[in-house]
């Protein structure tokens, strides 16, 4: 087994270990994939300010989402067919998260149902949900995740239209794979991962099949999923999703303008995700890190703030939350980890996070993550998005 030490070792691991085109899905974004490489590499023209001869004992991450307690403001991303990442991998990060004190995010999209997630694991997770056209199966989505316990409802607001993404376009991306020549000759390099999906019953979007009129099979998802996406959303729409859910906290995920930060907060929500759903939208966007001191600014106050996009590090975590986000999100560096490991990849993946983000923040001269604000950075000017739009 090769040494670990920071992500990109596990996601070396985790490009040798899964067929292609589950790790295209998670390593791509949609047309030049700008939008997707800036939400890393803008982190590295943010600069922090080494500070020494401060006390830094009794360090402490620990704080709150959403009113949760939380071991660090870190929480793992609602990440779509992760289960096809590594068999029952919902299940796997799950229970990782719950061993680190994080929260867990299970997305509409999961190969592992609620129930199933839910059964396996002993403390309750959040839930992530589109905005689907179809109340009858919204409503019957919000109260399946209700009685499984679930403690935050997460709508994704920026998935109205679907983006390309050229690479799914390109894999025939489907759930089980297609047995085609191409995807046959590369999962027989990957049999340890075909030896544990053959162990396994989730291969299917078990949320969906077997639960949404006309799926009773995974032939029938494709054209459902086609037609499910709601084109016509708005602010009245969004706010009767949020009618339909009394378990606790909404968070609406998929801000990225001032703007709609503000309609957020008169909405009601308790919480908003600055995102750009990993560059897999809009390309040419903003950076997610690039739009988020504007969005702070404007409504930090009000509502409670979180962060998604490119985090790759501890560092990361630290700049975002001096940049005032009360809390982040990891998809892509968890996800890493499962491919690679399992859930032991998740545990290593979330203990690197953690052990850069203690590190830095004490060679910053701050001992407490409430304590972490913007003058442990050095920031351009140019940086977060104060461009004219007329």
């Amino acid at each position: 087994m090769p040494v670990i030490t920071n992500i990109d070792d596990l996601k070396r691991i985790y490009r040798r270990r899964v067929p292609k085109m589950f790790y295209d899905y998670a390593e791509s974004g949609s047309w030049t994939e700008q939008t997707f490489r800036e939400n890393s590499s803008d982190f590295s023209k943010i600069y922090l300010r080494q500070r020494i001869a401060r006390d830094m004992s009794n360090r402490t991450l620990a704080t709150k989402m959403v009113g949760h307690d939380v071991s660090m403001p870190v929480a793992l991303a609602p990440v779509g067919l992760t289960g096809m990442q590594s068999a029952d991998g919902e299940i796997k990060a799950a229970r990782a998260a719950e061993t680190a004190g994080v929260p867990f995010t299970l997305s509409t999209m999961s190969v592992c149902s609620i129930e199933e997630v839910a059964r396996k694991t002993t403390k309750p997770f959040w839930f992530q949900v589109y905005t689907l056209k179809d109340d009858d199966f919204m409503r019957r989505l919000i109260e399946r995740a209700k009685k499984a316990g679930c403690s935050a409802l997460v709508i994704t607001v920026d998935l109205q239209v679907l983006g390309q993404r050229h690479k799914d376009v390109r894999n025939g991306l489907s759930t089980p794979p297609k047995l085609t020549p191409n995807s046959i000759l590369d999962i027989s390099t990957k049999w340890r991962w075909a030896l544990e999906m053959l162990g396994t019953k989730n291969r299917f979007f078990g949320n969906i099949v077997g639960h949404a009129d006309g799926v009773s099979d995974p032939g029938s998802l494709a054209s459902w999923t086609a037609e499910a996406f709601d084109p016509a959303l708005d602010w009245t729409r969004i706010r009767h999703l949020m009618d339909m859910w009394d378990g606790g906290p909404v968070i609406l995920k998929g801000i990225l303008d001032v703007e709609d930060a503000r309609a957020a907060v008169a909405v009601g929500a308790d919480a908003i995700v600055v995102s750009n759903h990993g560059g897999r939208q809009l390309d040419g966007a903003l950076s997610s890190i690039r739009a988020l001191r504007p969005i702070v600014d404007a409504v930090g106050d009000r509502i409670e703030v979180h962060f998604d996009g490119g985090i790759r590090s501890g560092q990361d975590v630290l700049k975002a939350m001096a940049l005032g986000a009360r809390g982040t999100y990891i998809g892509r560096a968890w996800t890493y980890g499962l491919g690679a490991m399992g859930q032991k990849g998740v545990t290593s993946a979330l203990e690197i996070i953690r052990k850069e983000l203690d590190v830095s923040m004490a060679l910053c001269g701050r001992r407490d993550i409430h304590e972490v604000d913007r003058d442990i950075l050095l920031v351009p000017e140019d940086f977060e998005g104060r461009w004219a739009t007329n």
